[in-house]
């Protein structure tokens, strides 16, 4: 049985304590988590981004999960100091505006901090999404004691975030380290960035199943047509990969130019920032050897040879909590 005294020391604690909200806006689903300043996880909850109905229905389902962390987590808006958002795509952070997402339709100048700020009353700051996961790795995960990472998410798209030195790089647009838009072919795949050719039409879940598609109707056969009764529309990265350990021809040949893609890509990276590490994370990078073999042979045969032997190429290791343990550490730094 508890007693008086216990759960006055429940209450001072819970009112001493300060807790941070982290969200990561992904194409496909929302994250979000409470944690408390210590960066222990309250709660997490995830759902469906619905993003084909448009930003202000977005807004709307981010907002309804902040209310179920709330709610389950038995928080009040007051308890909070304050909630980071990761945000795919282009942005204005210091005005809280979200230029452009490759992959969210009808997604052009969302205000996204003003509309929070409007319903939550306390401090909403946003960054892009893949900066948010390179704080959480930089601090919790594969990035300690490293001062100079690249951080790739292959998951919807391709993103990265930069630190050199220490220092998380943004640049003049706070674009920096845009990679997926790297030009790999000079009259390639159409991107919704209206370039062509972008590294992340590849290297990505969307640019891998596209390859497959594209080899199928070149005629080509696999047993993933049967598996979906030859509707190319339902084939998902994760088949690919269990056709590759079948040895299905298609799907071996799909991981392995889709990973001498991502080789060339890293490749310019490694060129061009020099970093100790290369952390890859994102729903793609459970396809391991099967993507990174391919890869790898690439780097090894073309990267500048000493800034290579320097850098360690390695997978994420918060998995996908490290936006959401990211965009909560940025606020508590804010808040420091």
């Amino acid at each position: 049985m508890i007693g008086d005294n216990d759960m006055n020391d429940k209450s001072q604690s819970k009112t001493m304590n300060k807790y941070f909200i982290g969200i990561d806006l992904g194409g496909t689903n929302i994250k979000g988590s409470i944690f408390n300043q210590d960066m222990k996880l309250v709660e997490e909850l995830r759902s469906p981004t619905e993003a084909v109905q448009g930003s202000e229905h977005v807004l709307e389902r981010m907002y309804e999960l902040v209310c179920s962390m709330l709610k389950q987590s038995k928080l009040t808006k007051t308890d909070i100091t304050g909630m980071g958002i990761g945000v795919p795509g282009l942005l204005d952070i210091k005005e809280g505006i979200s230029f452009f997402s490759p992959n969210f339709p009808d997604w052009e100048n969302v205000p996204i901090v003003k509309w929070f700020m409007d319903r939550l009353q306390f401090p909403v700051y946003i960054d892009n999404d893949v900066r948010m996961n390179l704080y959480g790795e930089r601090y919790l995960g594969a990035g300690i004691g490293y001062q100079n990472i690249v951080l790739i998410t292959l998951g919807t798209g391709l993103g990265s975030g930069i630190m050199i030195d220490g220092h998380v790089l943004y640049g003049a647009t706070a674009s920096v380290g845009e990679i997926g838009h790297m030009n790999m072919y000079r009259e390639g795949r159409p991107c919704r960035c209206g370039s062509t050719g972008c590294l992340g039409r590849y290297v990505s879940a969307l640019g891998m199943l596209r390859t497959f598609r594209e080899k199928i109707e070149g005629g080509q056969t696999s047993i993933i047509c049967d598996w979906v009764n030859n509707d190319l529309s339902l084939v998902t990265a994760k088949m690919i990969s269990d056709a590759h350990d079948l040895k299905d021809r298609t799907a071996i040949d799909t991981l392995k130019e889709t990973g001498e893609i991502l080789g060339f890509g890293l490749t310019n990276v490694i060129n061009l920032y020099n970093p100790e590490v290369i952390i890859i994370g994102g729903g793609m990078a459970a396809a391991g050897e099967r993507l990174f073999a391919g890869m790898r042979e690439v780097v090894n045969s073309h990267a500048l040879k000493i800034a290579n032997g320097k850098c360690t190429i390695t997978t994420a290791l918060l998995g996908d909590s490290a936006g959401m343990a990211g965009a909560a550490l940025y606020v508590k730094q804010k808040a420091e």
